[in-house]
This record gives structure tokens, C-alpha cells and sequence, in this order.
């Protein structure tokens, strides 16, 4: 053979094997199959994530149609609520009560008292807290503590319903809702909106979404003790930052004053302290920690909570408010002067609150 002639090919190999091979394109390598199995579990775990948040919704969903029919009233027949007039359209003033229920207490005095407007189209709200021992001077009303007025209703539409031949166990449904009409006619008039819904909560329901929640973490800010035989009172905080189960917050919200006459609290300090465990409430439900807990604080509210918001606006005003945070709300604590027996509200305070509502229902 002479220099420049072509090579022979490998033995067993045709030329024409030879040549086709030289002119092929040289074809990609296959991925790993590790980097593909890692993608595939990757992909799978995604999906069960989704498969598993869609099936806890969906759990969700049907604890609240339980605690929303424990709730709410039933829908208006005949006559149902406009879309255009639903909460989820328009603003909505509501009347917020947290009722002392306790045997010992023996009454139902209010020992919260706020009155809020919540605005779907900027999804935030105003949060008005009254002084308890607040004197409520008012056209047309007795002059009494703000937290006997609800109390005093309930008692006339009990006596009134008893009139009419019901037993007391048949008159308490009708003279509740009697009562919650009412006061809500009663704050509408008073701040100057309307608030067309009153919602109530006893202690044992204020108690049961703390510990629903696993606890708040909360400031105290100052060393609190106080006991009371009568009605079963055992308060005993220390100050600083801390995590308070659902009896502890209660406390903290509640207190007002020690037997040794040192660090004393007051009404207008209840205020703050009650917006604060709000705030801390609602964000703790947005959290990651409080998201799977909700189920159980459903629970809670369905057991201890009424309003006479019908079922159908409670679940639209679920949907409009879905998301929102304490960032989103402003509370106003009211303030003013204690003589005995009564709070006098600082009357520029009491009208920045008013006028606050009524920005906030003019949205």
C-alpha cells in the first residue's frame, strides 16, 4: 500500500459500515438517571403537598359550615340579602361583646366591649374598646356602665317573653337575640354607624382559642396578682415576655388591680391589653405554627361564640376578610377620668373614634 491511501478498516467491519460511521452525528449523552429520579420525587412530593393542603382546606371547610350553623342565625327566607348589600360588597358595622359567664360570677355583665367597621374593598377595619365602668349617656337609654347594658336588655326581653307564657329555658333564645338587636341599635346611635351585627363570646371561648392556638406570646407588663373566692379568680403573672396558654391570657386581659395596692392597672390599661392579645391572636392564626391548628379553633368559636349575622354572610364575610392581619386594623382604645362609679370618656377621643369609624364605613 502506498502513503496516502486510505486504511483498511477493522477486521469483521465492511467499508461501508466504515464510512457511514464517520459521516453520523455524534449523539447526545443520556441524562443520569439519578438526576431524574431525584425531579420525579421532588415532583411527587410537590403534588402530595398540594393533594394534602387541598384535603385540609376541604376539612376546614366543613368545620366552619359546622361552627358557622352553631353560630349564625338561619339565612332570610323571602326576602335574601342582596349581593350589592352583603358583607362581602359593602361595609359592615358590628357590635363585639366578651361576656362574663362564669357560675361564680353570677350575671352576665361585659366585660369587653368593642364596636368595629370592617371595609371589604380595603380589606381592614376600626376597633373601638370601651372602658367597661364607661358612663354611656345616651337619648332615649338609662344611665349605666357601659357593661350593663347588655345585660339590662337581655333581663327586659326575658321578663317580656316569660309574659307570653314561655318557660325560662323557652325565653332565653328569643330575649338573646332581643338583646342583641339592641345593643347594636344602642352603639349604632351612639358612634354614629350602623351596626347592624352584634357578635358574643363567653371567657370559656376566649380561653379555648388561646390554647386552640398553643399559646400566645405576650409582654406582661408588670407583676400581676390578684385572687377573688367570689368569683374564682386567681391571677398570678410575671412580667416580661412570655408565652400565656388560654387561662393566663384571660388574665392578663383582665386585670385591673393587686390586694398590696402596687402595680395598680386600670380600665383604659385593660383596653390596650385586650387589642394587643387580639392582634396577637390574628396573626398567630396566619402563622405557619397556627395554620393547622384552625380546626380547633373553629371548634372553639362554633362552641362558645353567637351572633345574629345569618350563615350566609358569616361564610362572605370569611371569603372578603380571608388573609387579613393585625397590620390591617387600627384599635382604638376610648380613654377618660374614673370618679366613683364611673368612667367620664375624654370627649375628643370619643369623637377621633367616631369619626374613625365612619371614615372607615365610607370607604
Amino acid at each position: 500500500m502506498s502513503q496516502g491511501s486510505n486504511p483498511l478498516p477493522p477486521r469483521g467491519a465492511s467499508r461501508r459500515s466504515a464510512a457511514s460511521s464517520s459521516s453520523s452525528p455524534v449523539k447526545a449523552p443520556k441524562k443520569p438517571k439519578k438526576k431524574r429520579s431525584v425531579l420525579r420525587t421532588i415532583l411527587l412530593l410537590v403534588l402530595a403537598v398540594v393533594i394534602l393542603a387541598g384535603g385540609y382546606l376541604v376539612y376546614l371547610g366543613l368545620k366552619a359550615n359546622e361552627a358557622i350553623g352553631q353560630i349564625g342565625i338561619e339565612d332570610p327566607k323571602g326576602t335574601p340579602i342582596p349581593a350589592a348589600e352583603s358583607v362581602k360588597k359593602k361595609s359592615v358595622g358590628m357590635v363585639l361583646l366578651g361576656l362574663d359567664t362564669r357560675a361564680k360570677a353570677n350575671g352576665m355583665n361585659t366585660d369587653v366591649m368593642m364596636v368595629a367597621a370592617f371595609n371589604p374593598n380595603t380589606k381592614s377595619a376600626v376597633v373601638v374598646s370601651i372602658p367597661r365602668d364607661s358612663l354611656l349617656r345616651l337619648d332615649g337609654y338609662a344611665e349605666r356602665k357601659a357593661n350593663g347594658h347588655y345585660n339590662a336588655f337581655y333581663r327586659q326581653a326575658l321578663e317580656k317573653e316569660i309574659d307570653k307564657g314561655l318557660s325560662a329555658k323557652e325565653a332565653r333564645e328569643p330575649a338573646e337575640a332581643d338583646a342583641k338587636r339592641a345593643i347594636g341599635e344602642m352603639m349604632s346611635q351612639y358612634f354614629g354607624i350602623d351596626a347592624k351585627y352584634t357578635a358574643v363570646i363567653n371567657f370559656q371561648g376566649f380561653i379555648d382559642v388561646v390554647d386552640a392556638l398553643g399559646g400566645i406570646e405576650v409582654d406582661v407588663d408588670m407583676d400581676m396578682k390578684w385572687s377573688d373566692s367570689i368569683d374564682g379568680t386567681d391571677i398570678d403573672l410575671k412580667k416580661g415576655y412570655q408565652l400565656l396558654d388560654g387561662d393566663q391570657a384571660l388574665d392578663f386581659v383582665r386585670y385591673r388591680k393587686s390586694k398590696d395596692g402596687k402595680n395598680m392597672s386600670s380600665d383604659f390599661d385593660r383596653n390596650k391589653r385586650e387589642s394587643q392579645v387580639i392582634a396577637k391572636i390574628v396573626d398567630k392564626m396566619k402563622s405557619l405554627d397556627g395554620i393547622p391548628k384552625l380546626g380547633n379553633v373553629i371548634d372553639a368559636v362554633g362552641d362558645n361564640m353567637e351572633t345574629n349575622m345569618p350563615s350566609s354572610e358569616i361564610r362572605n364575610m370569611m371569603a372578603a376578610y380571608f388573609g387579613i392581619g393585625s397590620g390591617d386594623v387600627q384599635f382604638i382604645p376610648l380613654e377618660g377620668s374614673w370618679k366613683s362609679p364611673y368612667v367620664y370618656l375624654d370627649e375628643a377621643k370619643l369623637e377621633a373614634a367616631r369619626a374613625a369609624l365612619q371614615a372607615k364605613m365610607a370607604e
